[in-house]
Order: C-alpha cells, then structure tokens, then sequence
C-alpha cells in the first residue's frame, strides 16, 4: 500500500475553519458583558451600558458623559467521549482535559454632543480551546487546539430624535491559533529495498496567525414603556461574511516508527526519521458567517424589566474551504497536496430571554435562559468541534455605588448528547466497522464579570 499521504492533517487544518473558527453554537462566543450574560444574551433592546458596542451600536447614543467598562468570561467545560467501537476498554470513554478560558473585554464611550457618542471595544467573539490526552484513540484527527480572535471596534451613534438611534462600527481582526495532533502514514518501503511497509506516527503542532475586517450596524426605538432594537455584524463577502485570512508554520516532531518483523533488524534507527521534514507551512482563508438580531425590552412595572432576542446566524457561507499546504517529503510516492474540505453547515438561530429587576437604588437582579441551535451536521463532527444544540440558564447581579459599576453572571449550560462518526477514519481492517463512531456529552460553566466607571 502506498503512503495514505498525511490524510489527518487536512483533518486537523479543519482547525483554520472550524475554530475560528465557542461558546454559542459553532465556535461563536456571545458572553461580552456580565449585565447582558446574566439575563441569558438578550440585551438587542436593552444596550443599556458600554457592552452595547457589541450587543447594539445604537445603545451607547443613550449614554452620558464617559463611560469605561472592562472584564472577562471564566468558561470551563466538562466533555467525554464514548466509543463503544473501541477494542481497549481503556479507551471507550474518556474526559477532555480540564481547561480555562477567559476572553477579555474594554469598552469606552463618550458623548460628543446631544446627538453623537462615540466608543471603542475590545472583545473576542469566536474562538475554541479543546484538550484531549495525549494518547487517546482519536489523536490523528485532534490531541489539542487554541484559537483566539481579538477584535478592535470602533463605533459611532446617532440620536435621529428623542426615540431613535443607529450605530455603525467597524472591526480590525487579528487571530491566532495553536493546533497539537499525531500524524499516521503508511510508508512503503520499497524505496529502501524491503517489501514491507513502515507504519509511522508523527507528532504535528501548527502555528498560525491572522487578520480581517467586519462590519456592525445597529438601530434602537424607544417607546414609552418598551424598546425596540435590531444589530447587524457581518461582511460584504459570501451570504454576508467576513474573511480571515490565516498562515502559519507546521511543525513535525520526532516520528515513531514501526517496522514488521523481521525486516526491522535490516532497518537502523532513524532510517526513516531522516526523511521526515521537521517543517512546513499552511495558509487558508475562511468565512466567519454574519448575525442578525432583533431584540424587544419590555418595562413591566417601574422596577421589572422583560427582555427578549432572536439571533440568526448565516453559517450557510461554511460550506468548505481550502487549505493550501507547503511540506517537502523526500520518499517516492509521498506529498502534501492543497485540501478542500467540505463542512456543509446550515444557518441556525439563538433565542434569548432575560429579566432585570431593580431591587434598590443600588441593586439589580437579573435571570435568563437561551436555547442556541447547531448548525454543524452530525457528518462533520469530530474532537476539534464536537457541537451540539444546547440550554443554557443564567443569573446575576449588577451593583452602583457612585460612579462605580460591578456586574456579575453566572451561566450553565447543557449540550444535547450527540453520536458522531467521527470522518470515519478509523476502521476496523477486517470488518470495517467505523471504530471511532462516539458520543460526545458536554456541559460548561460560565462566570463573568464586569467594572464600570461613569464620569
């Protein structure tokens, strides 16, 4: 058999895509504001503080004087993975290595005039960290991958009049990405005289960075008892997306080598090893898809505030992408070659509900719960992204004391089990039983926090 030529690392460069591609269904984070995160996300029609550069651009033009508002997301998730397939019990289930995350946050507005505020904020809203152990079954696909994405926003809003705003924005994007899997080639050894093959494991870490631009527009209507708001963050590329452009450097570790008895005693160590480049490169460029939100508050009493949001999230423009690979491997019938990968990923919609209740002058209570539908197809599930559709309830508190503003949230959520196929790259030899068919089951906790000053 010739050399199966790298076929995981096209897999693990699903990394480029898939992870910039977490936290909403796909790889989309929507915890940026503590005030918002504690009444489940819905805060289109609120945008009642600095985190409306986010969530509605045209919240801040309500916002007086100058105000700064900063914190983070604690995001730890527990996840397993059944694979009654597995001949090693050992290996029919085990747990992802315990992580933590922590996307950060900045905002700032100021008001111009009666009529324009400007802002600024910093936040990372797509992004995925996954670890497995190192040896488990599946390493050829994903042992361990670190995206972030940090965007820089700038914004503007207008008054139009005592009841309407717009906002508008635009993102620089700067990303990276660190990706860990083992590497399985067939090696025909006829290229050294024996009429055998070498069964090789490789060790592969790619690093990876890169840029782009979006886009965000939002609009506010202020009634006398209830709001009305609608946000937009996009692109102008396919269905509304933006790019981000990536390169990067692979690195191949020392391989292990086996070779059957008793051709190995004619093989000395490192034979093969000296054929194994120690680098290479990848680049690709992938469409983060665009959101739309409309978003209702509700003042239900001078002290009990009802929130409510409908996201739509274009993840239709996922469909495949190209990974352009440069690896030089020495060893006749071995090459990396440029991948194309198909995801096939459907639009899909979050919907979002909140209460805020302002117990004193000081304090407010909030609570809210989400449903977030996948768009990711059972087919293309794997230990890079394993999605599913999921709850999640949330609950907080925001406290003012003088121009000092703490918010606090807390959020739980619960991923619908899900069977996947794993790209069936593990079958059996004799019977072709997929040997990696699994279940993945999830659960994450959330903690954010947010200080505000108003001057």
């Amino acid at each position: 058999m010739r050399k199966k030529l790298f076929i995981s690392t096209l897999l693990c460069l699903v990394l480029l895509a898939g992870a910039p591609l977490t936290q909403g269904a796909g790889f989309l984070i929507y915890e940026h504001g503590a005030a918002a995160m504690a009444m489940g996300g819905a805060f289109i029609g609120l945008a009642n503080d600095p985190s409306a550069i986010f969530h509605n651009p045209a919240g801040i033009a309500w916002l007086e004087g100058t105000q700064i508002s900063f914190g983070t997301t604690l995001i730890t998730s527990s996840s397993s993975l059944s694979l009654p397939n597995w001949p090693d019990p050992a290996f029919q289930k085990y747990d992802q290595v315990k992580q933590l995350h922590y996307p950060p946050t900045f905002y700032i507005t100021h008001k111009l005039s009666d009529k324009i505020v400007a802002g600024f904020g910093f936040f990372t809203p797509y992004g995925l960290g996954v670890k497995w152990p190192e040896d488990h079954p599946l390493k050829y696909i994903a042992i361990s991958d670190d995206m972030k994405t940090f965007f820089f926003n700038p914004t503007l809003a207008f008054k139009v009049n005592d009841n309407f705003s717009v906002g508008f924005g635009v993102s620089y994007i700067y990303a990276t990405l660190d990706f860990n899997l083992v590497e399985h080639a067939d090696i025909d050894l006829g290229f050294i005289g024996l009429p055998t093959e070498a069964s090789v494991d490789i060790p592969l870490v790619l690093e990876a960075s890169g840029k782009g631009w979006c886009y965000n527009a939002g609009a506010l209507y202020k009634g006398e008892n209830f709001s009305i708001g609608f946000n937009w963050r996009g692109g102008f590329g396919k269905n509304g997306s933006f790019n981000i452009d990536f390169d990067g450097d692979l690195a191949l570790g020392t391989p292990e080598v086996t070779i059957p008895s008793p051709y190995d005693q004619f093989v000395p160590p490192g034979t093969i090893s000296q054929y194994i480049p120690s680098d290479g490169t990848a680049a690709t460029s992938f469409n983060i898809p665009s959101i739309f939100g409309v978003g209702a508050a509700f003042n239900l009493t001078e002290s009990l505030i009802l929130t409510a949001d409908l996201h739509y999230i274009i993840w239709s423009c996922y469909d495949e992408f190209v990974v352009e690979v440069g690896v030089d491997v020495p060893i006749p019938g071995v090459e990396f070659k440029d991948k194309l990968l198909e995801e096939n990923w459907k639009d899909s919609f979050v919907v979002r509900g909140g209460l805020e209740y302002q117990l004193n002058e000081s304090l407010a209570l909030r609570a809210g719960i989400l449903f977030d539908q996948t768009p990711q197809p059972v087919e293309t599930m794997d230990p890079i992204l394993p999605d599913a559709n999921r709850w999640a309830l949330t609950g907080g508190f925001g406290y003012k004391v003088g121009n000092f503003v703490l918010d606090l949230a807390y959020q739980y959520e619960i991923f619908s089990d899900r069977e996947s196929p794993n790209r069936s790259i593990l079958l059996h030899p004799l019977t072709e039983t997929n040997l990696g068919l699994g279940t993945y089951s999830t659960k994450a906790h959330l903690f954010g926090i947010s200080l505000g000053f108003v001057f």
